[in-house]
């Protein structure tokens, strides 16, 4: 997916919208705003599939009055597909806007498929999108960082106790073994607890 997406007429733009009506809406609002790559499914069966086929940088799905079933495909769908995705849906409650965030929906639109909103929801879609891929992206470094510092305090603790080095001993070996073996030291912190495992 291309980085500067904002303003971009370039973009493959998805509208996924069983009505013609609805969707031309959304269609004359993309033409007029600029977008060239305007392509619309009506369809939902094996969706996930076409949009991967497709590989479209935004996707807006239009529902008029939609059944749980079809909400909770379309909610799929923008957990898998990692992309910026708008919702336009007729009437909704509490219950299904929490579940479209926790799903990912970038912008979920209430009564709002006015053509002359759809340039600037778009905008909004995408830089919603980033600034939840960033969070996200910061929410798993973090994760694995802390990952990573409980698996050396174990490697440590195990080589403290096996060998009678103090904590910065145990360390130092840790370290002088990664880089002697060309290796993450987390890789042989690693190695350490399941060769001690091994030995119980």
């Amino acid at each position: 997916m291309r980085q500067d997406l904002t303003n971009d007429p370039g973009l493959k733009i998805v509208i996924v919208d069983a009505s013609p009506l609805r969707a031309a809406i959304l269609e004359a609002g993309l033409r007029e705003a600029g977008y060239v790559h305007v392509m619309r499914l009506a369809e939902h069966t094996n969706l996930l599939a076409r949009l991967h086929a497709i590989d479209p940088d935004v996707i807006l799905i239009d529902l008029e009055d939609p059944s749980r079933d079809v909400v909770e495909q379309m909610f799929q769908v923008s957990r898998e597909v990692k992309r910026p995705v708008a919702m336009f849906v007729d009437q909704s409650d509490s219950s299904t806007i929490e579940a479209a965030i926790e799903a990912g929906v970038s912008a979920y639109i209430v009564d709002g498929l006015k053509k002359e909103r759809v340039r600037p929801i778009v905008d909004m879609t995408i830089s919603r999108f980033r600034a939840f891929s960033r969070l996200r992206d910061e929410l798993e470094q973090t994760r694995t960082a802390l990952e990573e510092r409980k698996t050396l305090d174990r490697a440590k603790g195990i080589l403290m106790k096996m060998k009678g080095f103090d904590e910065e001993a145990a360390y130092a070996l840790l370290r002088r073994t990664a880089m002697n073996e060309k290796k993450r030291m987390v890789d042989i912190a690693q190695s350490v607890i399941t060769a001690a495992d091994l030995f119980k």
